[in-house]
């Protein structure tokens, strides 16, 4: 009787640290990665390659210092379409969209994506482009662009050194870009919004809360049996 009794509390004790342990470990998990997914109804530029319209996986892979290294892969992650690099940004204000595009984009060319936010927050992730092409699209906006110096391959994400492209053509070190804020330049346009999330921690919540319920009344009987 005594064994069944520890065995008992041991298993209730368990159950308790499940149900405030596995949630915030989720949470962590999920803040590291910052994995959304993204729905475009028109095509979409992103470094190195124009995604058409279509339904798109965001997570950050590594962070080394300042500069984040992302995929991008299809709504299943079976494929990896794009690595690229990203630098730290600011928005004025949370939103529910997770994505901007620069305002404007040359006759006929889809617009490029600035930056990638997470869903309610301020902090997020401006798109480092190659130089030529961060050298067009800083004209075209005027707004200072985040640019590659040299074609990164997977060995040199981590250290292909970076600059920031003015729109007067310039090269300036890559703050430049991180320090620059919304207030100073026009407002993206958001076009882009993530799906609703599909792990909900309803079920898990209503379950330990039987399971509680339960423990409560064991608890009650073995203390009026000790």
């Amino acid at each position: 009787m005594r064994t069944f009794r520890a065995v008992f509390v041991v298993f209730a004790l368990a159950l308790l640290g499940v149900g405030f342990v596995a949630p915030a470990g989720a949470n962590q998990l999920q803040n590291v990665s910052k994995k959304t997914t993204i729905t475009t109804t028109r095509p979409l530029e992103v470094p190195g390659q124009v995604l058409p319209a279509g339904t798109y996986v965001f997570k950050v892979m590594d962070i080394v210092g300042t500069r984040n290294i992302m995929q991008i892969t299809n709504a299943d992650e079976t494929q990896v379409l794009v690595t690229v690099i990203a630098v730290p940004d600011l928005r004025l204000k949370a939103g529910e969209h997770s994505v901007v595009e620069y305002k404007e984009a040359a006759a006929g060319q889809p617009n490029a994506l600035r930056a990638w936010f997470y869903t309610g927050e301020k902090s997020g992730l401006e798109f480092v482009y190659p130089k030529e092409r961060a050298v067009q699209i800083a004209a075209v906006t005027h707004e200072i662009v985040p640019a590659e110096t040299a074609e990164p391959t997977p060995g040199t994400l981590r250290s292909v050194p970076l600059v920031a492209v003015t729109p007067q053509g310039t090269e300036e070190p890559i703050a430049k870009a991180i320090e620059s804020t919304p207030a100073a330049n026009a407002e993206p346009t958001e076009v882009a919004q993530a799906l609703p999330k599909t792990a909900s921690p309803i079920p898990l919540v209503a379950l330990l809360g039987v399971a509680f319920v339960g423990i409560a009344f064991g608890l009650k009987r073995y203390a009026k049996q000790v």
